[in-house]
């Protein structure tokens, strides 16, 4: 187990170096420059007839110079955990990052409990009453929830919640330690909306891999001794269908820490999405590079976490 952590350790290094180069040229590739951006916005601010030095404003962000020193002198800050300042702001990014990810992560939290909250039990009474109401009942949920576009929800969710309710989601965003009530109202309901929608996928496979595992020897075995259902279910079968339901929720980390576009847009929450998309406008290329390499250093160790929780769900599976 040890010499497995620590191979899969060093095969991170070379996984976010090649994440760093792509994300870093990629993001280049978008079409429209930022000098182009931020031209426009400067002669509309001066008014029309303004001139402004294209290979002047090259120098001044840095951009004079060969794209793969541009990368090397990034990564070199990066590697020491600068990653650069906002080519418009010009603030530092990891201060505005530290300040989002709480709004992100808390707000992937809830919509992974409630994800799991729906999920597991429908997924589990799917499989162990098959081809019955419940069953069918079950699927159509799953289905539902993997279909709907999660803007609409919540886009509906805002209109007729302000004409029937009077609800409207808070412009302002309320930290937990200043108001923890205000603050959950304020993430509830995105929360919901996302984790109702995330539970369709992980669902489905909990139908899957659970009627797969009722049908091995072992469980048939557990049956014929007169173990009652509910030792066989949890306690036997329950755990060895969670594998890939595992691997479903170690690819939520991304959502944790990258944040919902759609939903911190549409609920006026400052999380990492809305930061992105923001970034993407703007063609903020170090913030853009920045929130991805976060992103992809989180979900690569998730996943490594969720390879080590394979051996502990499976005794079957060794690690060499």
């Amino acid at each position: 187990m040890g010499t497995y952590i620590i191979r899969r350790l060093l095969l991170l290094i070379p996984t976010l170096f090649m994440v760093t180069l792509m994300v870093f040229l990629l993001v280049r590739f978008i079409p429209g420059s930022v000098l182009d951006l931020m031209v426009a916005d400067m002669s509309a601010a001066a008014g029309l007839g303004q001139d402004y030095d294209i290979d002047e404003l090259k120098h001044v962000l840095g951009m004079d110079i060969p794209i793969f020193v541009q990368y090397g002198n990034w990564l070199a800050k990066a590697v020491r955990g600068d990653l650069g300042e906002s080519l418009w702001t010009r603030l530092p990014i990891v201060p505005q990052l530290v300040q989002r990810l709480p709004v992100s992560f808390e707000l992937g939290l809830i919509a992974m409990v409630t994800a799991m909250i729906i999920a597991l039990p429908i997924g589990i009474v799917s499989a162990i009453r098959q081809d019955t109401f419940l069953d069918y009942g079950g699927r159509s949920i799953a289905i539902l929830a993997i279909s709907l576009p999660g803007f609409w929800i919540a886009t509906i969710v805002v209109v007729y919640g302000s004409i029937v309710f009077g609800y409207s989601p808070s412009v302002e965003y309320i930290p937990f330690t200043r108001d923890p009530v205000g603050n959950l109202r304020q993430f509830i309901l995105p929360g919901l909306i996302q984790g109702a929608l995330l539970s369709g996928a992980t669902m489905r496979m909990t139908r899957t891999m659970m009627l797969e595992v009722l049908r091995q020897d072992y469980i048939r075995t557990g049956w014929a001794k007169g173990l009652n259902e509910r030792t066989v279910i949890f306690r036997h079968a329950l755990k060895n269908a969670l594998i890939p339901v595992v691997t479903i929720v170690g690819g939520m980390v991304g959502l944790m820490i990258g944040g919902s576009v759609v939903m911190e847009s549409i609920f006026a929450l400052p999380g990492m999405g809305r930061y992105l998309i923001e970034a993407l406008n703007r063609r903020d290329y170090p913030i853009i590079s920045g929130i991805n390499v976060i992103v992809a250093a989180f979900v690569i160790g998730a996943n490594l976490l969720v390879d080590i929780a394979y051996g502990w769900l499976d005794p079957r599976v060794k690690y060499n």
